[in-house]
């Protein structure tokens, strides 16, 4: 409101083409004016030049100016203006319109302009930025600055990804090691992807070779669910759950072994009821080699554990943890009372910070940093064919949103985890089919309540 009182004219102030007659009667002029007046005038009026006659004499048709502001208010519309914002005496009743005290329409019939009798619409006022010799409002000379500047801005960004995005983009693809992992399933609504780690030996120092320890099990089974709207989540399947491949009963941690990895998506397609639209493994030793690149992350866990199994030995409470640590702390379940439930949600944590510390500021403001988490990660996974740069960044932004305040996490539902269907198999999960397909459903319509799900039903 304070930048109107820059324009020199009020809001009722007509254009240069309202008549200059007179009032016939001075008294209707406004309680201001005075007969043969000049200032009776609307202030953009063409003005009479003082050295003709007022009866006789031609208006001059001079180009518009706003005229310039003065100490006094002789001019009748400005005065009526300043009185009525002063408070004057006059009763609000008999207050006029500014507009219509200045003049009668040109045939001198009485009829008031932008009065419903006249027929004359009102014209509207100009912009002071805009008008004839007025004068352009700063602030919009500010705007345009702003526009210009921000203008420049996304001009250069896109300068710089054409130079580099092709190269940046090709740099990254040619890192990823890439298996068919996936099935032909139909699409469904929610973008999902099926995240595994497996002990399979890579050669990473302290994990021992393929002669060590041959074949491999994907011990981490995480479902990854980014629906159009609502919450993210990331939910366990343990991994000695109960599937049954070509009429055999195994557990599903050895089924990539058995019958390869687009068998192990379809296991998970048929658990959750959907389409898993991209696969990325971890290698063995890939976690311990992210985790060093960051610098170590914070794990919590309220119990001491000395692990032979794992090599796990830990303090209870927080520390932040090294890559070996951090590798061990994923794998123990034989101390931990709950289990392959217990060693679960500690993989889950581990994901957790891993994404909170890569997305941190001191991570991000450091190139070097970056550069040397981007090659330990991108060396450390395997992903499925489709994979390409931008679904890997989809991947991570869905990790930080299911890993959130906001997030679902937690394990499919179960009925028996002690379940054993033949001798030959031995102890298995027996997984609730129903139930577990209507919590998937839920998941990828984003209607599902933030917080921990699954467990015993």
């Amino acid at each position: 409101m304070a930048q109107e009182s820059d324009d020199v004219t009020s809001n009722d102030t007509p254009p240069s083409f309202v008549p200059t007659h007179h009032s016939k009667n001075p008294s209707q002029s406004g309680t201001h004016a005075s007969a043969g007046n000049q200032d009776d005038l609307p202030s953009f009026a063409p003005r009479r030049s003082s050295s003709h006659n007022s009866q006789s004499s031609t208006p001059r048709h001079d180009f518009p100016r706003a005229t310039p502001r003065t100490s006094g208010s002789s001019h009748p519309q400005r005065a009526a203006s300043a009185a009525y914002r002063s408070g004057s005496s006059q009763p609000r009743g008999q207050r006029r319109d500014p507009y219509r005290d200045v003049s009668r329409n040109a045939s001198g019939d009485g009829r008031q302009y932008g009065s419903p009798a006249s027929g004359i619409r009102r014209p509207q006022r100009q912009s002071s930025a805009m008008r004839p010799g007025g004068r352009r409002n700063g602030n919009t000379r500010i705007r345009f600055n702003v526009k210009r500047i921000v203008a420049v801005v996304i001009i250069l960004i896109l300068l710089f990804l054409a130079v580099f995005g092709i190269g940046l983009w090709n740099w990254v693809d040619g890192q990823l090691t890439k298996k068919s992992m996936l099935t032909t399933a139909a699409d469904t609504t929610a973008q999902t992807w099926l995240i595994l780690g497996s002990d399979q030996r890579d050669g990473t120092a302290g994990t021992g070779t393929e002669a060590d320890a041959p074949g491999f099990r994907t011990d981490t089974i995480l479902v990854l669910t980014k629906p159009k709207s609502g919450n993210g989540s990331l939910i366990s399947i343990p991994r000695d759950s109960l599937v049954q491949v070509n009429s055999t009963y195994m557990k599903i941690n050895a089924v990539a072994e058995i019958d390869g990895y687009s068998a192990l998506t379809g296991q998970v397609e048929s658990i959750t009821g959907q389409k898993i639209d991209h696969v990325a493994m971890i290698k063995f030793g890939g976690l311990e080699k992210v985790v060093n690149a960051l610098g170590g992350v914070e794990l919590c866990y309220s119990t001491t554990v000395n692990d032979a199994n794992s090599g796990l030995n830990w303090t209870a409470g927080c520390h932040v943890a090294n890559g070996a640590t951090a590798l061990a702390f994923s794998r123990m379940r034989y101390s931990d009372p709950t289990g392959d439930f217990g060693r679960a949600k500690r993989q889950r944590q581990v994901i957790a910070a891993i994404v909170k510390k890569a997305s941190s500021s001191s991570i991000l403001t450091s190139p070097s940093t970056v550069q040397k988490v981007a090659k330990a990660s991108l060396a450390s996974i395997v992903v499925d064919n489709k994979t390409n740069p931008y679904t890997l960044l989809k991947m991570a932004l869905a990790f930080k949103d299911a890993s959130g305040t906001n997030g679902v996490t937690g394990s499919v539902y179960w009925t028996n985890p002690d379940y054993y269907p033949n001798s030959s198999v031995g102890s298995t999960v027996l997984l609730d089919a129903s139930k577990n397909k209507s919590l998937f459903t839920s998941l990828a319509a984003g209607t599902h309540a933030k917080g921990t799900v699954g467990g015993q039903v």
